[in-house]
């Protein structure tokens, strides 16, 4: 099976490289910027294309890892060829636009996988069968945590979306996967505390949100663009059975002050792709079982969509200082 990966920035030079490690797969990278598709070619040992469309032609499957303004389109290009297709998130930043993406994907039939890892860590997966099981119980809070180690690039924050769609959607998925549950209602909050850039573009650099779930259960949600310690990403989960935490393990990023608690550790998570490198892994693992039509999709588009809804809901909470309803996000 040939694969092309088109783009090839931070993400799509890790899911080249692990395609690139598969038995029976053939890898095939693109990038608007030809010399960076060379250069990682040459680097993974596998072959550098040219535009989208040729790749495309030449190609069993795609995983789109782009520029996320170009999400949508490429995603459209590849259902029109009836390409079994991977996306990292998001689809799109809006919901209109995303909704047309999963109307088409629908129409064409084609194998689809969105690219929320979280669905394949092992805690997080843990979590999602305690809870399907019943060993959780009847689940009373779920608290997330996602912090990251240090705020990205100016350049990056007027085309990130905001915190909740760029960094919270990934909690937003976990939360519906781990729980089996819909965000019925929100109220997020927000501000710039630490670095003033944010507020140029509109962002926050620190937010909070909480859920009213489905099932009756509630969700909270910290999420910061600054932890000195490292990236912090956890979920824990409080029911009448058992109360649990994914993410608590010896490179947890947090320290106890207990006179006898556990320390910082002293090589603690760096970033996401260190956090999570088993679950990319697993992620291209599964998509090209999918691909080949022995698997069904584990994260659909329209889990793309529902985890946007609950970030588009959250901005608008913020926005107007009230509870906002899911259903009030077409």
């Amino acid at each position: 099976m040939r694969i092309a990966v088109i783009g090839v920035g931070r993400m799509g030079v890790v899911h080249a490289g692990t395609l690139a490690a598969l038995p029976a797969v053939d890898v095939l990278v693109t990038d608007v910027d030809r010399d960076r598709a060379r250069t990682v070619a040459e680097e993974l040992g596998v072959e550098a294309g040219g535009d989208v469309a040729d790749a495309m032609k030449a190609s069993d499957a795609v995983v789109i890892a782009a520029a996320t303004d170009a999400h949508a389109p490429l995603v459209h290009q590849a259902a029109d060829a009836e390409l079994p297709t991977f996306c990292e998130k998001p689809i799109s930043l809006d919901v209109a636009s995303t909704a047309e993406v999963v109307a088409h994907v629908r129409d064409a039939g084609i194998p689809f996988q969105m690219g929320f890892q979280r669905r394949f860590d092992g805690g997080y997966r843990a979590a999602h069968d305690l809870v399907a099981g019943g060993g959780l119980g009847t689940l009373y809070v779920v608290r997330m945590a996602g912090h990251d180690p240090a705020p990205p690039h100016e350049a990056y924050i007027p085309v990130s979306g905001g915190i909740f769609k760029d960094f919270s959607v990934h909690d937003f998925d976990a939360l519906r996967f781990v729980t089996g549950q819909e965000v019925v209602e929100t109220y997020a909050d927000g501000a710039v505390i630490g670095f003033p850039v944010f507020e140029k573009y509109g962002d926050v650099d620190t937010a909070v949100a909480t859920f009213r779930l489905s099932g009756g259960a509630f969700g909270i949600l910290s999420v910061t663009r600054h932890d000195p310690l490292g990236y912090d990403v956890r979920m824990e989960l409080l029911g009448s059975g058992d109360s649990v935490v994914v993410g608590w393990d010896a490179r947890m990023p947090l320290r106890s002050v207990e006179p006898e608690g556990t320390p910082a550790p002293a090589d603690p998570y760096p970033q996401f792709q260190a956090r999570f490198a088993a679950a990319y892994r697993a992620e291209m693992e599964w998509f090209v079982e999918l691909a080949a039509g022995r698997r069904e999709s584990p994260c659909t588009a329209e889990d793309a969509l529902e985890a946007l809804r609950i970030a588009v809901a959250c901005d608008r909470s913020r926005a107007e200082h009230r509870p906002v309803r899911v259903e009030e996000v077409g």
